[in-house]
């Protein structure tokens, strides 16, 4: 499994959440963050504005669906054509284990889901 989190503009959010829905990924958590890439924030007139407010979008998918759903937010996220600087970063971590709360589920990638007595 491998969680993928995405920073991407504020605009574009309900663009990439709309994307991942139809492309069958539900399973989104969305936080406000703020922070600056290699721009090192915005100059307007003489002030500098080092954090810039982005979304961050988190979801979990299979090994094999990665390349499609990075595919999917680099669609959804990316301003025109060309893409412009500020439109954000997704990086990729594997994950060993995910628990549903609710079930007691545990989920590894190279086992069935096996349910965990509390």
């Amino acid at each position: 499994m491998i969680m993928i989190r995405s920073i991407v503009r504020p605009e574009k959010v309900d663009n990439v959440l709309s994307a991942l829905m139809e492309a069958g990924f539900p399973g989104v958590t969305k936080v406000s963050v703020v922070g600056r890439g290699k721009q090192r924030g915005i100059k307007i007139g003489q002030i500098t504005y080092d954090e810039i407010p982005k979304e961050m979008l988190l979801t979990v998918v299979k090994d094999e669906d990665k390349d499609f759903a990075i595919k999917t937010i680099l669609k959804a996220a990316k301003t025109g054509i060309e893409g412009a600087f500020g439109d954000g970063k997704i990086f990729t971590t594997m994950l060993e284990e995910v628990y549903t709360i609710s079930s007691g589920i545990k989920e590894t990638a190279d086992k069935k889901p096996e349910e965990v007595k509390v």
